[in-house]
């Protein structure tokens, strides 16, 4: 009976099912948040107000021909969708969504995820190469620049988040936060929510899908279910990018009346909305500018957060 809640856990609730769903919903919404912010509507008649535009974008490309290129790499070129996808929703099961997460927690979970992350912009490279195509080998180059320039600061604010709670468990970060992290760690909190955005590859850190410039980047090969796969990826980095946001920022579940759950949701769709007004806000940088804004002022400031935790912590 333990083997089939588990096997549930993992495959429906909150495993890989609702995942999905909670991707496609927080799709929806950063859809309709930045064409509200640009004066548009947004999706409109698929579903109450254009609620099911997203899982029938998904259908859609399901049902598109699926085209291999004559000289991809095949292996490779097939794979990545499958790890693009497996790679966020793996990660997403350590977050503690209903107050534990679905996977064990232990003592370095945030190491694991943090890594996995890592992983996702390494298959992203990897999935250009193997396309052959010079705009796809172009986005992902600029998909490994990203990288470097983003990963570095991400990982210090983390950092200081673990050093300020004195461990390395996502869940046991998310339970001691009296105070949420985000008006301790506001520095670390604003460090991190930028990373995400250029991780997401979002407006205005798109560059490795640049369409005016690179076609799509290194998807421009990829069609029919591999596209969709690679789509739905994407918004599961969603869910993983804002739920580990709530869980070591914002308190996790915590909250009162509300089961977790529903303040895990509500958190992270407020880490959705932001990204959402970041994207309708701003255009596109330069690659030069990405990459000096990167190094020169995010890298700095997450080192000056965790300077600032580590004095606190010898001061109290």
């Amino acid at each position: 009976m333990e083997a089939l809640i588990a096997l549930f856990k993992i495959l429906v609730f909150p495993g890989l099912i609702f995942l999905t769903f909670l991707g496609l919903v927080y799709e929806w919404i950063d859809r309709k948040a930045v064409a509200r912010f640009q004066n548009r509507i947004g999706p409109l008649y698929t579903g109450p107000r254009g609620f099911l535009q997203p899982l029938a974008d998904f259908i859609k490309l399901m049902a598109k021909e699926d085209i291999v290129p004559k000289w991809a790499d095949k292996l490779l070129f097939s794979a990545a969708p499958v790890f693009a996808v497996s790679i966020p929703t793996f990660a997403s099961l350590y977050l503690p969504m209903t107050g534990t997460p679905v996977l064990p927690p232990f003592e370095g979970d945030l190491v694991l995820v943090i890594c996995l992350a890592t992983f996702y912009t390494i298959t992203a490279f990897i999935a250009g190469l193997a396309s052959t195509n010079r705009f796809s080998t172009i986005g992902a180059v600029r998909a490994g620049l990203q990288l470097l320039g983003f990963e570095i600061p991400m990982f210090i604010s983390v950092a200081s988040v673990a050093i300020a709670a004195g461990s390395l468990s996502i869940t046991t970060i998310a339970n001691r936060q009296a105070i949420p992290y985000a008006i301790l760690q506001p520095l670390g909190f604003a460090v991190y929510l930028i990373a995400l955005q250029a991780e997401l590859e979002r407006v205005p850190f798109d560059i490795p899908e640049a369409e005016s410039e690179i076609v799509a980047g290194w998807l421009t090969e990829f069609t029919g279910k591999k596209l969709a796969f690679l789509r739905l990826s994407a918004d599961l980095r969603i869910v993983f990018g804002a739920g580990l946001a709530t869980a070591i920022f914002l308190g996790g579940g915590s909250g009162p009346v509300l089961p977790p759950i529903i303040w895990f949701i509500i958190k992270s769709a407020v880490i959705v909305l932001v990204s959402a007004m970041i994207r309708a806000l701003f255009a596109r940088l330069r690659i030069d500018q990405m990459v000096r804004g990167a190094w020169k002022y995010l890298l700095p400031l997450s080192l000056l957060q965790l300077l600032m935790t580590k004095i606190l912590l010898v001061v109290v």
